[in-house]
């Protein structure tokens, strides 16, 4: 088993947008950067533990916990010719993009990007340094348990 740290922008698709779908179930679209992408792909499986993270809004950080729901598939976005994910290059038979789809487990008090930069713990998580602005990040086991411990605590 995995753990990852995804982000969406809440104007996108939030933590209560989440709730609120069928299943509690969204397919992670829209991906368009190749190493997030190879995560999915590659090495994304099914019972994948995901921190659910709201980024570019006024204030970023973990709102839900989630877990990866399916393996990987062709990112149907990237054949809408009108759509912003269009990519001219992939075919059906030759997909470029991926992604997976993320199922709910809780909504969380949000965890603020600061909060998470108090705790050395998580000094060397890889969304929180600098330069960092993938949307998929591999969670290390032991920062997981960190976080999602101090959860039961609250």
């Amino acid at each position: 088993m995995r753990y990852w740290l995804m982000k969406s922008e809440p104007s996108d698709v939030s933590i209560d947008d989440l709730a609120n779908l069928p299943d509690q179930t969204v397919a992670w679209y829209g991906v368009r950067n190749y190493q997030a992408r190879n995560f999915m792909r590659d090495q994304m499986n099914v019972g994948d533990g995901v921190l659910f993270y709201h980024s570019n809004c006024k204030e970023p950080g973990i709102a839900g916990i989630a877990l990866v729901s399916s393996t990987a598939y062709p990112d149907a976005t990237q054949f809408n010719r009108t759509g912003k994910y269009f990519d001219p290059k992939a075919t059906p038979e030759q997909p470029r993009w991926f992604n997976v789809d993320v199922q709910l487990v809780k909504k969380i008090a949000l965890i603020s990007i600061k909060e998470l930069r108090n705790h050395p713990e998580l000094e060397r998580m890889r969304t929180l340094q600098r330069g960092n602005r993938l949307s998929i990040t591999p969670v290390d086991p032991a920062e997981w348990k960190f976080i999602t411990s101090r959860l039961e605590h609250d």
